[in-house]
C-alpha cells in the first residue's frame, strides 16, 4: 500500500482525516481507517436505502442516525461535504460506541453499521480483515502502540477508553483460548479467530519511502 503522499487525492483525505480524527477523539487509528474503507463515500454522495433513509457523504451516516443530531445544529450537508468534519464525527460515534456498548471491541465498533446480530457479524468480520491491513501499514510507516499491552506509553493511557479496550482484549483472549480448545476438538474454523488488536499511533514518522 503506498505512502500518503502517493495515493489518489480522495484516499489521501480519507488517510488524513482518519488519522487525525483517531488522535482527536482516542479511537484506534486502524478501526477509524478501517471503517472509513468500508464506508468508501465520497463528499456529497447521497445513497437510498431500502427502508427511505439515505447514506451521506464519506463516511455514509445514516439519515436516520443524523436525525438525532439536528438538535446540536448538524445536517445532511455538513457530513456530505469534502474536508475532515464528517471523519471527527465518525471518530466521536466509535469513540461512543466502544466506551459504551457491550461485545468485543469488535462488535462495539461494527455498530457503527448496525447493532442487528446478523448484519453486525458481516460488518464486523470485513472490519477485522481491513483493520489488520491498516495496522500493518500504520507500523511500517509510523510509530504506533499496541492499545492492549499493559503499561503501553499510549495517548490516553489509563483512561476510560484505554480500559474498554484493555477489558475488551481480555474478552478476546478467552474467547481466542476456547477457540482454540475446539480446534484440537476438530470443531473450530480459523475464520472465527479475534484475536488481533487494535493500533494507536504517535506521529513520529519512522523515515517513510
Amino acid at each position: 500500500m503506498p505512502f500518503i503522499a502517493d495515493m489518489p487525492p480522495l484516499e489521501q483525505e480519507r488517510v488524513v482525516c482518519s488519522i487525525s480524527a483517531a488522535a482527536k477523539y482516542e479511537v484506534p487509528a486502524n478501526i477509524v481507517l478501517a471503517v472509513a474503507e468500508k464506508e468508501g463515500g465520497k463528499p456529497g454522495q447521497r445513497v437510498r436505502n431500502s427502508n427511505g433513509t439515505h447514506d451521506v457523504g464519506p463516511m455514509q451516516f445514516n439519515t436516520a442516525y443524523l436525525g438525532d443530531l439536528e438538535k446540536y445544529g448538524i445536517t445532511t450537508d455538513d457530513v456530505a461535504a469534502s474536508g475532515c468534519y464528517s471523519f471527527d464525527l465518525a471518530a466521536w460515534r466509535l469513540r461512543g460506541h466502544i466506551l459504551h456498548d457491550s461485545g468485543d471491541i469488535w462488535t462495539r465498533a461494527a455498530n457503527y453499521h448496525s447493532r442487528t446480530p446478523k448484519y453486525n457479524a458481516i460488518y464486523r468480520a470485513d472490519l477485522m480483515q481491513k483493520a489488520v491491513k491498516w495496522a500493518d501499514w500504520l507500523d511500517e510507516h509510523f510509530s504506533t502502540v499496541n492499545v492492549t499491552a499493559q503499561g503501553g506509553a499510549t495517548p490516553g493511557n489509563g483512561t476510560a477508553m484505554q480500559q474498554v479496550i484493555q477489558e475488551a482484549a481480555r474478552i478476546e483472549t478467552e474467547s481466542n483460548n476456547r477457540q482454540s480448545e475446539r480446534q484440537v476438538q476438530g470443531s473450530y474454523s480459523p475464520s472465527q479467530q479475534t484475536g488481533y488488536v487494535p493500533r494507536t499511533i504517535t506521529f513520529q514518522s519512522t523515515g517513510a519511502e
